[in-house]
């Protein structure tokens, strides 16, 4: 299965990097709708569409105002967003609010439950992340497949999530700040390099690839992928529009 990184920058986009936005085209999968969604629309294969948002905050979801866009031209089976309850209601009383937004998108809103069934006999289910404001992460199973998507959190070996991604064949993973920055990254609800590296090695994951890049950081290497690579060698540095098989 392929995984498209369409945009990987925390808080807010850069010359470089949009915010937070994934896609698994051949499933009609995307997680999280950042400033990169717009971009789904290149990679749109499939009658079907299923978002699922970690959190509401406005780098995760301002994407959802731009579907109308992405689906422009198209005859659509099934648009949902997939999202905690609380989450859906808060998109739609503020962003979706008639001074903000008057016309709401052509999409359904599907609170989280237990397991969710996407395509190619997959499954995706949730499990809560220690973030201000609250949040999700999300693991996706398939027969001969599997993924984790965590984001945004501070990393820890001992947090319950842990558990909940263990052994998939590829975690992606915020990565917020370099080490140096670990009380800003506290402060906030986001990793550092070395803790994220750590969480990998503890759930003996295939594969990481470090996301939700902090957009101040202008480095060809952001994040300090030596210091990652030191505890957990299978550790890339994601790129928008990168393509990660798994």
């Amino acid at each position: 299965m392929k995984l498209i990184l369409l945009g990987t920058s925390g808080y807010h986009p850069t010359d470089r990097r949009q915010t937070a936005c994934l896609m698994l085209p051949e499933v009609g999968v995307v997680l999280d709708a950042g400033t990169a969604m717009y971009r789904t629309r290149e990679y749109l294969t499939t009658d079907w569409l299923d978002i699922f948002l970690t959190h509401t905050h406005l780098d995760h979801v301002i994407g959802l105002t731009y579907l109308f866009d992405v689906l422009a031209g198209r005859t659509m089976t099934r648009v949902a967003v997939h999202a905690e309850a609380e989450k859906l209601r808060a998109i739609d009383t503020h962003l979706f609010a008639q001074p903000l937004f008057p016309v709401k998108p052509p999409a359904t809103f599907c609170p989280l439950t237990d397991q969710v069934s996407v395509a190619g006999d997959g499954r995706v289910t949730h499990f809560q992340l220690n973030h201000p404001g609250g949040a999700v992460g999300f693991r996706l199973d398939w027969p001969a497949q599997s993924m984790a998507y965590v984001s945004d959190t501070t990393a820890s070996i001992d947090s319950t999530y842990v558990d909940r991604i263990r052994g998939v064949d590829l975690l992606v993973h915020e990565c917020h700040f370099r080490d140096t920055m670990a009380e800003r990254a506290a402060l906030t609800g986001h990793s550092c390099t070395t803790q994220v590296a750590q969480v990998a090695r503890q759930a003996e994951v295939g594969k990481l690839v470090l996301v939700h890049i902090n957009p101040l950081e202008t480095a060809d290497d952001p994040v300090d992928l030596a210091a990652a690579r030191a505890v957990f060698p299978r550790t890339e540095l994601g790129t928008d529009r990168l393509a990660v098989e798994f």
